[in-house]
């Protein structure tokens, strides 16, 4: 019981640690990009959200706080998952592969206005990347979350949240915190009499 003590102890002070220093140093991107975002979803544009394992259901995650409601109720906002469609996912990986998985999908939904967010803890997964550089192309605005490394997404997206660990469930816990910050600031830039704050 004592070691899992420890264990539990050293946990929680390595997630704050990350926690800490992430938002410590990205605060000032976080609202800017939340402002944006906000900027785009008033004037027509959608969110695109996508990545592998815990990073898809992160990207499931935070869609579902946008079409359904964060906090306080107010109209549904416009988001995707890309990882949740199992025939397109199957469709696409079979007839084009595993790496256009989310591309074609961007190519499909994506229009300059939306919003590409790409997850991926090492930065380097390729249908992540494909997706964002398809994005960009296509003149979305683009967004990275990523582990310490950032791997190849600085060259594929005009704003890198790069989490400072090499630990993929300290990256992940980070990631969903950025999601639901994005999501309340986003919601209170939206609709700020929903809150009464």
């Amino acid at each position: 019981m004592k070691d899992s003590e420890q264990t539990l102890g050293r946990l929680i002070a390595d997630s704050r640690e990350v926690q800490t220093r992430f938002f410590d140093e990205e605060r000032d991107r976080i609202l800017k990009t939340a402002t944006t975002i906000a900027g785009r979803i008033r004037n027509g544009g959608k969110v695109l959200l996508f990545g592998n394992g815990g990073s898809a259901a992160d990207a499931q995650h935070i869609a579902a706080e946008f079409v359904g409601r964060f906090g306080p109720d107010r109209p549904a906002l416009p988001a995707l998952s890309l990882a949740v469609d199992p025939s397109v996912v199957t469709a696409v990986g079979n007839d084009y592969g595993f790496e256009s998985i989310f591309a074609r999908q961007v190519e499909a939904h994506g229009r300059p206005g939306d919003t590409a967010i790409g997850i991926s803890t090492s930065g380097n997964s390729p249908n992540v990347l494909r997706a964002l550089r398809v994005a960009r192309e296509a003149g979305l605005y683009t967004i990275g979350l990523t582990g310490e490394s950032g791997g190849k997404m600085p060259d594929v997206v005009d704003v890198l949240f790069r989490v400072p660990s090499t630990r993929t469930p300290r990256i992940q816990e980070t990631h969903i915190m950025i999601g639901h910050f994005l999501a309340e600031l986003i919601d209170r830039e939206l609709y700020p009499s929903a809150y009464d704050d």
